[in-house]
């Protein structure tokens, strides 16, 4: 089937829209609302997506993303390692030590994680090393009993470095004739770091050797192994596969991941990232709606041009294709500005709001912005989609103009 006179013809009806003036008026506005959809929905998506990549630095690249731990500990901790890193996806195996405890100061106290680690491990590995200011990991010596605080926290206990703090161990605790009592030990402050997140206000960091003392265990034992990911989202698949590493070398391990404690946080965000996009996506379906209005009344003034062009031997489906073209071209205009529009208001947002003197952040915060290809793909795969469906009411329309009927009284 030719389709070239179909498309010909649409085109011509397209530039010739102007004659019915009302209808170019709501083509007007549909291209308007699918340029102003595309464009609001790109901007909107790609600062969740850059909101959503900061959150995942500053608070997975502090806390364990995957954690292998064992009740009595690993015997060969070694063979284990050596295996796990081998997994495609993770970064590094380092050895952990983490407990619930609490921080007390001369004038308040806290709740924390406390983290046990190496100085020389996690300054090659972890984030956190990178965020840290008034001192640093290499402080964290064996023996030396120092504590690395996140900057909230420093300031909920009024501390700053070379004081000193209390810290009470939810492991290791010991029972007599009074009751139960913590593993304590004075530590002392020998830096700060600051994530930008929650984890600067619930986590510290010791040296892995003094952590194990505290929770009274071996110093030189292991019962936890810390996995660093290329991409923590995908630590719920990586935990299938090091469960199976872990059976074949016949070790028993119980597997966690991040999303135990921080997931409610990422499925909030995801959960507003979609209801975002969903109410924009509305503008871009209420612009569809309007190319139907304007192609009824395109096919009720066309109705005879339709009847002489099926007399002279057009087909049905040659007669859909010229308005389904005509809506089409509609939808392509507002979606390549929209598009365009998106991409450069994207590439520059915090140009154009301080331009605009808007801080939504707060002065001097950048607002992050990250585009990803396939999503715009998928946005534009979808307009046309949408479009083109909206087509479709209009275009059969047209097709079942009888033309007897339709010429009766020419």
């Amino acid at each position: 089937m030719n389709f070239s006179t179909p498309f010909f013809i649409g085109y011509r009806y397209w530039r010739a829209r102007k004659a019915n003036a009302f209808a170019s008026f709501i083509t007007f506005f549909a291209v308007s609302g699918i340029f102003l959809g595309v464009a609001a929905l790109i901007i909107v998506s790609s600062v969740m997506n850059g909101l959503e990549g900061q959150l995942k630095q500053r608070i997975l690249g502090a806390v364990p993303q995957l954690t292998v731990s064992a009740a009595e500990g690993f015997t060969q901790p070694e063979s284990l390692r050596k295996a796990l890193s081998e997994i495609q996806g993770v970064k590094a195996v380092v050895d952990s030590a983490s407990t619930q405890a609490m921080l007390q100061s001369p004038s308040n106290i806290a709740a924390v994680q406390l983290y046990g680690v190496y100085p020389e491990q996690i300054r090659t590995v972890s984030d956190v090393a990178r965020h840290t200011y008034a001192g640093s990991f290499s402080s964290l010596e064996a023996g030396e009993y120092h504590v690395i605080l996140g900057s909230q926290l420093a300031q909920t206990l009024g501390v700053v470095p070379g004081d000193k703090v209390r810290i009470l161990s939810g492991e290791g605790v010991v029972y007599s004739p009074l009751g139960p009592v913590p593993s304590q030990r004075k530590f002392t402050v020998s830096g700060l770091f600051e994530m930008g997140s929650q984890v600067d206000a619930s986590v510290a960091y010791v040296q892995y050797q003094d952590a194990r003392r505290l929770m009274r265990k071996s110093a030189d034992g292991v019962d936890k192994l810390r996995l660093y990911l290329v991409d923590p989202f995908n630590a719920p698949a990586l935990a299938a596969e090091v469960r199976a590493v872990a059976d074949k070398l016949g070790i028993k391990v119980q597997v966690s991941d991040w999303r135990q404690d921080y997931g409610h946080l990422f499925s909030a965000v995801k959960m507003e990232k979609n209801m975002m996009s969903l109410m924009l996506s509305l503008i871009i379906a209420v612009a569809a709606f309007n190319i139907v209005s304007a192609l009824v009344m395109m096919v009720v003034d066309k109705t005879s041009d339709v009847a002489v062009l099926k007399t002279q031997g057009m087909t049905h489906g040659q007669v859909m294709a010229i308005f389904m073209f005509q809506g089409s071209l509609n939808a392509l205009i507002g979606l390549i500005l929209g598009l365009g529009a998106g991409v450069l208001v994207t590439l520059n947002i915090n140009t154009v709001l301080s331009s605009l003197g808007i801080a939504i952040l707060g002065a001097g915060t950048m607002l992050p912005a990250q585009l990803s290809v396939p999503q715009l793909v998928w946005i534009a795969v979808g307009t046309l989609v949408v479009s083109l469906l909206a087509t479709l009411y209009p275009a059969l329309r047209a097709a079942r103009v009888q033309p007897a009927g339709a010429l009766r009284y020419e």
